[in-house]
């Protein structure tokens, strides 16, 4: 079993050897690491780690955050496909693609970028409306969505008024980009957390504005 780990360490050197031990104390293994954000004294990483069969996620946790100044940020299931050049690789799928390049996009986007479900909206004359969704979108439409258009990527007010209700109970933090000036929006959602760094907000916005080019 594998799980994405979220967690935030110092940014001293032997940080994250320590944090290595200590996983694998408990018998798992690293399989994969990014770097979301790094400030003046800390770094919160994303590591892909695997773990014998029953073992409980728990026990990550309590190792990880047995070092000094380590906090785990969230802990969830992991069946994505490990892959270091992500991002291109969609962004070829989608150049590639003979038709349903937005469906392709929202199909692989929650892969690349670590969420639960991604979307595509836009707005026409009775309001924003949904154009395409992955297939672990929320059935439950947004009737309004009163910051389009959107000119900027931007992590969204999750307990907005507009947020449905349902995607509140389950603590989805959003996050979206414009695709260009074309009035649509990627929207991703990320169900339970944790919520979206500048780093991760910033790499949407990159991977929308060039699919918007490729999509021309």
């Amino acid at each position: 079993m594998s799980y994405l780990l979220r967690v935030q360490l110092p940014d001293r050197p032997g940080s994250l050897g320590a944090l290595a031990v200590a996983l694998g104390s408990v018998g798992a293994d690293i399989l994969s690491l990014d770097v979301i954000e790094r400030g003046p004294d800390f770094a919160v990483d994303d590591l892909v780690v695997d773990v014998p069969p029953g073992a409980l996620p728990d026990t990550l946790i309590t190792a990880a955050e047995r070092l000094t100044d380590v906090r785990v940020d969230s802990i969830r299931p992991y069946t994505g496909v490990l892959d270091t050049h992500r991002e291109l690789e969609l962004i070829d799928r989608v150049a590639a693609a003979l038709d349903d390049r937005l469906q392709v996009l929202v199909d692989g986007a929650p892969r690349v970028l670590r969420v639960g479900w991604s979307i595509v909206v836009a707005s026409g004359r009775h309001g924003a409306y949904r154009v395409v969704g992955s297939s672990g979108a929320p059935e439950t439409h947004a009737a309004d969505m009163p910051w389009m258009p959107l000119a900027h990527p931007a992590a969204l007010d999750s307990e907005a008024d507009w947020v449905p209700q349902v995607w509140r109970d389950m603590d989805t933090k959003i996050a979206a980009a414009p695709l260009g000036s074309t009035g649509t929006v990627l929207v991703l959602g990320r169900p339970g957390g944790p919520g979206f760094r500048p780093s991760e907000v910033a790499r949407l916005g990159y991977l929308a504005g060039i699919v918007a080019t490729v999509l021309g």
